[in-house]
């Protein structure tokens, strides 16, 4: 099973890698600070044999994704398994935010993901078989104040991940859309928040696992998974 992380780093991707190095899977992940987790990476390889190629790559720019996917055939036939977890967040109000960050939210949260997507979707059709998980978020289930930019480029992932489920139905490729509430990750540096009042990334990590291993004929469509105490 070859399995394509994006923003594999830290966080969520991380845990991802983590908990599919423990299913045995050939990994695949892609950020843009890579070279900086060798260590993590080679534990991964020694305490569960499996293979790891990993590359830096910036996915907030066109050049940077199809170079990206130019060492990624390269590297590897087909995945089985993609999971479109890059992107970024960064609070802010449609009528006073910076400049240009709507923009540099789709870039990476929305466009990242359209664009790896439909470079491996042929050979997913040619073998009848894959699975595509899109990395939403609350944001992008309900919106919220304060949400801005951030809010409206997980809306746009959210119909890109829904348009493509009704796509690939009858290639026998399955669609998920994942709905993160509040996770401790670098989003939350400096917060002064409670980590016992948020979700582990492994809380996530471990229900798309799940949803990877269900029989052919079956698809989780959405999952949306909140802290117990509710949004933030």
């Amino acid at each position: 099973m070859n399995v394509l992380i994006t923003g594999a780093s830290r966080g969520i991707g991380k845990s991802l890698a983590e908990h599919f190095a423990i299913e045995g899977a050939n990994l695949f992940l892609c950020s843009r600070n890579m070279d900086k987790t060798l260590a993590w990476q080679q534990e991964l390889m020694r305490k569960h044999d499996v293979n790891i190629s990993s590359f830096n790559a910036d996915l907030g720019d066109e050049k940077g994704i199809h170079d990206f996917i130019e060492q990624l055939n390269r590297s590897v036939e087909h995945i089985d398994i993609l999971i479109n977890n890059a992107g970024f967040y960064e609070p802010g109000s449609v009528h006073n935010e910076q400049e240009g960050l709507l923009k540099r939210m789709l870039d990476l949260n929305l466009y990242s993901a359209y664009h790896i997507t439909r470079a491996l979707l042929p050979a997913m059709i040619k073998r009848k078989s894959g699975h595509v998980f899109n990395m939403s978020s609350i944001a992008g289930f309900q919106a919220y104040a304060n949400g801005g930019a951030y809010s409206i480029s997980k809306f746009a992932l959210t119909g890109f991940s829904k348009n493509l489920r009704e796509e690939m139905k009858p290639h026998n490729i399955k669609v998920t859309t994942v709905y993160p509430g509040a996770t401790m990750t670098s989003s939350w540096d400096g917060s002064g928040i409670d980590p016992a009042r948020i979700m582990e990334a492994s809380d996530v990590a471990k229900m798309i696992v799940a949803a990877s291993k269900l029989s052919p004929q079956a698809c989780v469509e959405d999952i949306l998974i909140r802290p117990l105490l509710g949004d933030l």
